[in-house]
């Protein structure tokens, strides 16, 4: 019998490992910060954590805030999605780190199904999805590039609740996820509470001045200030 090269031995560690038992935000901070719209979140985080603008919502038109259980997949596989479905918590998003790909779908119907049985709010990937009509009969939020009907192996490696990139950006486990049809945006655990406090500050604020433009009442002179105050050339 032919021996398999020890190159394509799985090894204990990095790039194959699990981690059951993470750190996540209070409850009532994830669903406080579902009440604001991903553009006003991204503003008061200097727009530098929303994923990119090709991960949208592939099924309906629902979003969800909630700590993420973040998942790292060899493009194409997805063994170690299937092991996160044991870990989930009521309110949990799963994030999928595909790399990208655009070989293999990672998820569909049946995985949905699982995780919201499990109590997922909502599944971002960064990769393909399939099985889209039965995604939709399921009705969980799902987040990702595009579909394709190639499905996915369960071979490995993996990581399981380590940090990934997704969309662009750096998610932890325990990160909040929030998402709506203008796309997603993650809110690092640690500053979570204080970003929700300015939120909150400014909610009125910001309502008045919304409110006074769409009434017509507005005017430009800061745009001129900022002009004069780089120089610009006028003719």
């Amino acid at each position: 019998m032919t021996e398999k090269p020890a190159s394509a031995a799985m090894h204990l560690g990095p790039g194959f490992r699990i981690r059951e038992y993470p750190s996540r935000p209070r409850p009532d901070i994830s669903q406080k910060l579902g009440e604001f719209e991903t553009a006003d979140i991204s503003d008061q985080l200097n727009r530098l954590y929303t994923l990119s603008h090709d991960i949208h919502n592939l099924v309906n038109d629902l979003g969800f805030a909630g700590p993420a259980i973040t998942i790292k997949v060899f493009p194409g596989d997805n063994l170690m999605l299937h092991k996160a479905l044991d870990l989930i918590q009521p309110g949990d998003v799963l994030v999928i780190d595909a790399g990208g790909s655009d070989s293999n779908a990672v998820i569909g119907d049946l995985i949905a199904s699982k995780a919201k049985h499990r109590g997922a709010a909502g599944v971002v990937v960064d990769g393909l999805v399939r099985d889209i009509k039965g995604l939709k009969e399921v009705g969980l939020p799902v987040f990702g590039k595009g579909i394709s009907p190639i499905g996915p192996l369960q071979r490995g490696p993996g990581e399981v609740n380590y940090a990934i990139s997704c969309g662009g950006i750096v998610v932890n486990p325990g990160d909040i996820v929030v998402a709506d049809m203008a796309g997603v945006v993650i809110v690092r655990q640690e500053f979570a509470g204080d970003l929700l406090a300015h939120l909150e500050h400014s909610r009125e604020q910001r309502a008045e001045y919304e409110a006074s433009v769409r009434r017509g009442e507005f005017n430009n002179e800061w745009v001129d200030q900022v002009l004069d105050s780089s120089n610009c050339l006028r003719e």
